[in-house]
């Protein structure tokens, strides 16, 4: 049945049930601390369309068993409730005794999916197969944890804006082994994600500033250097900016990088930016910070009552992602 065309007092019918399910399901169990282990009280079970659909047709074999006195129709009947109920046990001990040792929530930017990071770990002698971790409204990871081990689940949610994010639900579930019923639990973890503004803008990066040095001693002065990196050539460089002595000792064709010249930078303020509205300011310098990495060149990040001094570098890039994430909330 398509949800989405269901009628509106059932749509809020459904939408309120399940908070009051939400709400009583957090009072009873309470914050989760790592590392958590998985009891029986906290694993609910029901049966699937299948299971019911199977339920009610052992339930029509049995009435035509007793009602043709068919004792073959009967033994069958009863083979295949011992085996559905063999199930119903089956699925909920697939989740029983699970561990969860650490759970991480990585930065992302406005807009875009974040990731989560879950370390689970099966103690028992067994597969614990078909298992489902949905952080709603995004889609569920599917996986299955081998005998005696550790396994690193990956797990993505939706960031709506800017600032910062708590996970507070994540949903643990299994349908193993026949499908027939649907155990699961809800986590509780202390999860926060910092929410980067989207990187948006047409904006050309500001000039840059200060002076750059010259001379090949104040290049290298305190063990700086502008050379970068090597990458390979292309037919559109210029032949002088080959590394001809790394190609003398059999290396293929590199062209030498290099950063920019010592003692310059990039201002990125509110500046040059001023027709424009206080969030796609913060889009337009976010995306002139991952430029600036890109290019490998030092930059500074001033907004009023802030600054991040010059730098580069992956310190760099997060405190200014972090400052602009924050910046008038």
């Amino acid at each position: 049945m398509d949800l989405s065309r269901q009628p509106r007092f059932l749509s809020r019918a459904r939408t309120a049930f399940g908070a009051r399910v939400q709400r009583w399901a957090r009072a009873r169990q309470g914050e989760d601390r790592l590392p958590l282990t998985l009891h029986a009280r906290r694993i609910y079970i029901l049966p699937t369309r299948s299971g019911v659909c199977a339920g009610v047709l052992l339930f029509v074999m049995l009435l035509a068993g007793m009602n043709y006195d068919n004792s073959v129709a009967l033994w069958l009947c009863f083979v295949l409730c011992g085996i559905t109920l063999f199930s119903m046990h089956e699925c909920h001990r697939t989740l029983a005794g699970l561990k969860l040792l650490r759970a991480e929530a990585h930065d992302t930017f406005a807009t875009r999916l974040g990731e989560l990071q879950l370390y689970f770990e099966n103690c028992d002698a067994r597969l614990r197969s078909a298992l489902s971790l949905r952080c709603s409204p995004c889609e569920a990871s599917l996986f299955s944890l081998p005998a005696a081990s550790v396994l690193e689940v990956r797990v993505a949610f939706q960031a709506a804006s800017r600032g910062r994010l708590r996970i507070d639900r994540l949903e643990l579930s299994t349908r193993a082994p026949l499908g027939l019923f649907r155990a699961w639990t809800w986590l509780y973890l202390p999860l926060e994600a910092l929410i980067y503004p989207a990187p948006a803008g047409r904006r050309e990066l500001p000039p840059q500033r200060g002076e750059p040095r010259t001379g090949r001693q104040q290049m290298r002065n305190d063990g700086e250097e502008e050379w970068a990196w090597l990458r390979a050539f292309q037919d559109s460089d210029s032949p002088r900016s080959v590394a001809w002595k790394a190609y003398a000792r059999g290396a293929p064709l590199m062209v030498a990088h290099y950063h920019a010249p010592a003692g310059t930078q990039r201002l990125l303020s509110f500046e040059p930016l001023q027709a424009l509205s206080v969030e796609q300011k913060l889009s337009q310098l976010t995306l002139w910070v991952l430029e600036c990495e890109r290019l490998d060149e030092n930059y500074a990040l001033q907004l009023p009552g802030r600054s991040i001094p010059e730098g580069h570098g992956a310190a760099q890039r997060r405190a200014c992602l972090q400052l602009l994430s924050q910046y008038g909330l």
